[in-house]
């Protein structure tokens, strides 16, 4: 779905977690909201390093509300 134009108003955060899903679950927690009332954009997977070395980077969303 494509994003919007953003408003002068609109407000969003940034959370990592895990996974996607968790990044998610843990912003709509943080925003006291249900999830019909944000916007979602996933700004990265997560991924391991390389050769599994320096540990997997996490999940990274912004929630628009």
């Amino acid at each position: 779905m494509p994003r919007k134009m953003k408003k002068a108003n609109e407000k969003f955060i940034d959370i990592e977690g895990k996974s996607v899903e968790d990044a998610i679950e843990t912003g709509i927690n943080r925003l006291n909201l249900p999830r019909e009332k944000v916007e979602i954009k996933i700004l990265s997977e997560p991924q391991s390093g390389l050769f599994g070395m320096g540990g997997p980077a996490k999940a990274k969303v912004r929630l628009y509300y």
